[in-house]
C-alpha cells in the first residue's frame, strides 16, 4: 500500500504534468517518423493472447527478434534468445535529470514489426526483461497509430538499468509526455478522452541499447511486450463462479512491508510504500531465486529480511520517487537466473485460478476502502498483494504484505469482494469522490523452464 502510487493510479487516463526535465534521444532516432501502422512486417497471425477486453503480445523467441528492424543490434541465439549491441549505430549525449551528470553513450536499436492489437486500446503498458551489465542501460519506447489513422509520438515507457551506480543513469520514468490525444503517466499510456471513441489501433516498440564509448559490454533484452486493454468503466464487475472445486495453496514465502517502516528514506521510507517490491520478492523466492550475500552486503545488518530492502532499491523509479512502477518490478524479477516477468491484466478470478492451479502465483493491484474487503483492516488507494491460492469454495488466499509481521501476512479474502476491488475501473473513496481502479492489473513471474500446463496457461494470455 502506498499513498504516492495511489495518487497517480487514480489518474491513469488523465493528462500528466509538464516535463520536469528533457530526455535526450539520438538525432537519428528522433528523425524516425515511421508510423506504427504503415510500415514494417506484420506480426504473426493467430497468436493467442486476447481474452475479453485485454490483449498481451510479446517478442521473446529467436524468430520474434529476427522479425524486427536492427540498427547495430543482433540476435543472440544462445539458450535464451535476445538482442545485444553488436556494432554501435551512433553515439549520443544524455544528461541525467536526477544527478545532473552528462555523459556520452554508444547506442544501437531494435524496432519491432507493427503489431495490430486485437483490442483497440484505451490503455497500454509495456514490460521487458533484460540484463544490463556495468556501464549499460536501455530505453523502451512505444509509437502507435490511432483509430483515426494518425500517429503518436515515440513515447518513452522507461529508462532502465538493473544497477544504480555512477556508471549508469538513474532508472526512471519520464513525465510530461503527451500529444493532445494521449499521455503517459509513469508506466501507462492512456487515451485522454475515452468518450471520444479514439483508441490505439497498432503499435511498435523500439529498444535502444546503450554502453560507454569503446566498451565491449552490452545489454541483453530477452523479452519485450505490451498489454493493450479497453476495459469498460464499471463500479461492479460480473461475479465469477469458483472454477477449481478444490482447495489449492502455493508455498510462497511471507514478507511484511510494515517491518521496514522508516528504513531507507532514499527509497521511499519502507512500510506502506514497499508493497510492490515486497510482493515481488515473495514470488521471486517462491521460484527458488534470491539475492546473494554479496548483493545484500549494503543492507544494514540490523534489518530483518534484507532481500526486501534490496528489491525496493532496485525497483525504485527516480522520477516517480517510489517503488510502485509496475514494469520496473517485472524487470527486476528478470534480473534473477532464468526468470521472466510481465505486466498484464486479467478478466476474472477464473483466470487467476487457472494460473494458480498451474503453480503460477499472481501479483494483483487493487484499491478499496476498509469496509470493502473484510479482514484487511485498512483502506488503500493503491496496493499490491499476491494471490497464492483458493479455498474449496473459491475464496482468495493472499499473501498481503500490509500486515504487521511475517506470520500474519497470509489472509483469506471473500471471493466476491476481492474480485470486485481488483477488476473494477471506478470506485468511491472514503470521501465519496469517484476515482478510478486498476481494472485487473497484475504481474506474472515465471522461470524459463516450465511444465506443459504452465506454458499452455501463459500462452492463453499471450505470454509465450
Amino acid at each position: 500500500m502506498t499513498s504516492r502510487s495511489a495518487n497517480r493510479r487514480t489518474v491513469l487516463a488523465a493528462a500528466v504534468a509538464a516535463a520536469a526535465s528533457a530526455v535526450a534521444v539520438p538525432a537519428a532516432l528522433a528523425a524516425d517518423t515511421r508510423s506504427g501502422g504503415t510500415t514494417g512486417r506484420p506480426a504473426k497471425p493467430g497468436r493467442p493472447g486476447r481474452a475479453g477486453n485485454v490483449e498481451f503480445h510479446n517478442w521473446a523467441s529467436q524468430r520474434d527478434w529476427a522479425s524486427g528492424t536492427a540498427k547495430g543490434t543482433r540476435v543472440d541465439s544462445g539458450g535464451r534468445p535476445g538482442i545485444v549491441l553488436a556494432t554501435p549505430a551512433g553515439s549520443t549525449d544524455y544528461k541525467d535529470p536526477h544527478t545532473g551528470k552528462k555523459a556520452s553513450w554508444e547506442y544501437a536499436t531494435w524496432t519491432s514489426p507493427v503489431h495490430t492489437s486485437a483490442v483497440p486500446a484505451g490503455e497500454a503498458i509495456a514490460s521487458w526483461n533484460a540484463h544490463t551489465p556495468k556501464g549499460t542501460w536501455i530505453r523502451i519506447e512505444l509509437r502507435g497509430t490511432y483509430s483515426d489513422g494518425k500517429s503518436t509520438p515515440w513515447y518513452t515507457m522507461g529508462i532502465w538499468t538493473s544497477g544504480d551506480g555512477d556508471d549508469v543513469p538513474r532508472r526512471t520514468s519520464v513525465d510530461g509526455q503527451k500529444d493532445g490525444k494521449s499521455s503517459v503517466s509513469t508506466d501507462t499510456f492512456a487515451i485522454d478522452d475515452l468518450g471520444s471513441g479514439l483508441r490505439l489501433k497498432s503499435y511498435r516498440l523500439r529498444l535502444t541499447l546503450y554502453r560507454a564509448p569503446g566498451s565491449k559490454a552490452t545489454p541483453t533484452v530477452w523479452r519485450a511486450g505490451v498489454m493493450c486493454s479497453d476495459v469498460p468503466d464499471r463500479f461492479e464487475v460480473p461475479a465469477s463462479e469458483p472454477g477449481l472445486g478444490r482447495a489449492v495453496e502455493l508455498k510462497v514465502p511471507r514478507y511484511s512491508q510494515e517491518i521496514h517502516k522508516g528504513q531507507y528514506p532514499e527509497y521511499d521510507n519502507g512500510g506502506e510504500a514497499w508493497c510492490s517490491p515486497t510482493s515481488s520478492q515473495m514470488i521471486i523466492e517462491y521460484w527458488g531465486r534470491k539475492p546473494t550475500a554479496e548483493d545484500l552486503a549494503w543492507v544494514n545488518p540490523d534489518y530483518a529480511d534484507p532481500q526486501v530492502c534490496h528489491a525496493a532499491r532496485y525497483t525504485f523509479d527516480y522520477q516517480y520517487e517510489g517503488c510502485g512502477n509496475w514494469p520496473f518490478n517485472s524487470a527486476y524479477a528478470s534480473t534473477y537466473r532464468d526468470m521472466n516477468g510481465v505486466v498484464t491484466r486479467l478478466n476474472s478470478l477464473t483466470d487467476a485460478e487457472e494460473l494458480v492451479a498451474a503453480g503460477i502465483p499472481v501479483i494483483t493491484s487493487q484499491s478499496f476502502i476498509e469496509s470493502e474487503l473484510d479482514g484487511a483492516g485498512y483502506g488503500t488507494a493503491g496496493h499490491l498483494m499476491t494471490v497464492i491460492g483458493f479455498t474449496k469454495t473459491g475464496d482468495v488466499i493472499a499473501n498481503d504484505p500490509n500486515s504487521p509481521d511475517n506470520p500474519s501476512v497470509r489472509h483469506v479474502y471473500k471471493r466476491r469482494q476481492f474480485e470486485n476491488i481488483w477488476l473494477r475501473t471506478k470506485r468511491k473513496n472514503a470521501e465519496g469522490k469517484v476515482v478510478s481502479g486498476t481494472g485487473g492489473v497484475c504481474y506474472l513471474y515465471f522461470p524459463t523452464e516450465l511444465t506443459a500446463t504452465q506454458k499452455r496457461v501463459l500462452q492463453k494470455h499471450g505470454v509465450s
